[in-house]
């Protein structure tokens, strides 16, 4: 649920990058944060293991227009790719208004992708929401690679619920902030349905 601050006129709202480890979660939002001006966005705090992959989150508010007079902020998170640290996964997940699933498109990485997504559904089931109910977006990363399973393939592999999706190279930027603003029109319009006759 987007946190409504009206004293400020503000309101919060929460994007989950979620996703197999090494898929590129981490590198979306450094992309997100060298291609934003610097007085649109904050510091990113990254907590990572020796291996440079994402423990914790990353964090990075944007300002992204208004509601109704309410000024939006975007907060910006990744969860740690790796099965054992799911406990970490639920408590960045907690909140969400919306998730952007980065798939791997690597061969060999079908059922990791999978996992993953199934384990999405299960964390948001826990949090009280339902996957079909939440703002979604696919992202098939890694479509740079001479052998990258087609994006077409992945999405009858992963997109059970035809949601918006697109091919991706996080690591030259392709499809990086597409896949940003395609998630938060999402956001916005399902926060907009909520919140916009009670804070007009």
């Amino acid at each position: 649920m987007p946190l409504v601050h009206y004293a400020a006129r503000e309101i919060v709202c929460k994007i989950v990058y979620y996703g197999p480890a090494r898929s590129g979660k981490t590198t979306n939002l450094q992309w997100v944060h060298r291609a934003v001006a610097e007085e649109r966005r904050s510091e990113m705090v990254s907590l990572a293991t020796e291996n440079d992959r994402t423990l914790f989150f990353d964090y990075l508010p944007l300002e992204l227009g208004q509601i109704s007079g309410f000024r939006t902020r975007f907060q910006l998170y990744t969860v740690p790719g790796q099965v054992y640290y799911n406990a970490t996964r639920k408590l960045v997940l907690r909140g969400a208004d919306g998730v952007v699933f980065v798939a791997d498109s690597q061969p060999g990485r079908s059922e990791e992708n999978l996992e993953s997504l199934r384990n999405l559904q299960e964390n948001l089931l826990e949090h009280g929401f339902d996957i079909l109910q939440m703002p979604l977006v696919i992202q098939y990363n890694k479509q740079d690679l001479e052998d990258a399973v087609p994006a077409a393939d992945l999405d009858r592999e992963l997109n059970f619920r035809d949601v918006p999706s697109s091919p991706a190279e996080a690591i030259r930027g392709v499809g990086v902030l597409e896949t940003l603003r395609t998630v938060s029109e999402l956001v916005l319009g399902s926060v907009a349905q909520r919140y916009a006759p009670s804070t007009s």
